[in-house]
């Protein structure tokens, strides 16, 4: 199984996700993927990584963050696999039209990776998850995240940084 350094930016932790141009916060939602959006997904070149393969792949989780409001339109994928003792982050992709300096929405992949905090706490992991980092976004993981770099470009982020970012995406879920 192939790992992949993350090279996902947080621009700034929201307490939701924030149109850029208006500062309006919306609501979100995350749910599992499923067979239909894996549908619309496919052959969609838009995404950068090959998130049918990555459904398809035994052990990971697929989840899809999308506006309360409009269920229909992904913002953003992340992939989990649950570990022995805390959560894997094994993919984070924010929609195109959320990356680059042109973006529609803040805090997608801050709300992301507080949704993997939260389920390591569910998972009984006290918030403990792990991932490996491109090497020029360690310092940046370390900075925004609260991550610590464990070993080479694996990161984690711990129980009192993993409260901070559910506190600010979750605050009613703790």
């Amino acid at each position: 199984m192939q790992i992949i350094n993350q090279s996902f930016t947080i621009d700034t932790l929201t307490n939701s996700i924030q149109n850029r141009i208006t500062g309006d916060s919306f609501r979100t939602n995350i749910s599992l993927l499923n067979k239909k959006d894996i549908k619309i997904l496919k052959g969609n070149k838009k995404w950068l990584f090959d998130w049918v393969n990555e459904f398809n792949t035994k052990g990971r989780l697929i989840y899809k963050l999308t506006l309360e409001d409009n269920k229909n339109i992904i913002q953003g994928l992340i992939s989990i696999s649950i570990q022995a003792d805390h959560v894997f982050m094994d993919l984070l992709e924010t929609a195109h039209f959320n990356r680059n300096k042109q973006k529609m929405y803040l805090g997608v992949a801050g709300n992301l990776v507080a949704f993997a905090c939260k389920m390591s706490f569910e998972y009984g992991f006290e918030g403990y998850i792990s991932f490996n980092a491109k090497t020029s976004l360690i310092k940046h993981y370390e900075l925004t995240l609260g991550a610590v770099n464990t070993n080479g470009q694996k990161m984690i982020i711990n129980p009192k940084e993993s409260l901070l970012l559910i506190n600010k995406y979750f605050p009613k879920n703790i």
